[in-house]
């Protein structure tokens, strides 16, 4: 796929995975970078998708949920890290993805997916920061994952006795 510029975001190739999100100017903390936008649903159909394997569903409420998969949504491609320089935050039911730091042009612009621990074993993490977990989840769960699995760090599981 071609470049596609949104804004302050050029989305193109990405080494953690497939397309990604890079700004194009400086991105301040704090400045809201891009809505991650998508068709409303209600609980049920965004579980029901959500167990069919779609990974772009997003709580915006206790009633509705947004299903990001859609081709007018370039913020789906913003990927996870494990040292994230943005996050989202749900303002009036409303998804915005967040400068947590400045980032820097030509900076990927990734923020933590903070996938629960139900089924994480099938997101593995490829942002190959420092500390990475080795899956997508949310950071609350890294000690149970470190506890399962050993720590990653470099690209390398290590085992729970070498990790200390």
């Amino acid at each position: 796929m071609e470049e596609v510029i949104v804004g302050r975001v050029v989305f193109r190739g990405s080494r953690i995975h497939g397309m990604g999100g890079f700004a194009r100017t400086t991105i301040r903390k704090g400045t809201r970078i891009i809505e991650y936008v998508g068709e409303q649903l209600d609980k049920a159909e965004a579980q029901r998708r959500c167990e069919a394997g779609n990974v772009y569903v997003f709580e915006i409420n206790d009633t509705f949920d947004i299903d990001g998969s859609v081709d007018w949504n370039p913020a789906r491609w913003i990927n996870h890290s494990c040292d994230p320089n943005a996050e989202t935050d749900v303002v009036d039911d409303r998804v915005w993805i967040i400068a947590t730091r400045t980032i820097r042009p030509g900076e990927e612009i990734v923020y933590n997916y903070n996938f629960d621990l139900d089924e994480y074993e099938d997101y593995p993490c490829n942002c190959g920061a420092q500390q990475c977990i080795g899956f997508m989840v949310a950071e609350k769960h890294w000690a149970e994952v470190k506890r399962r699995h050993g720590d990653k760090r470099n690209g390398k599981l290590l085992t729970p006795a070498a990790a200390r």
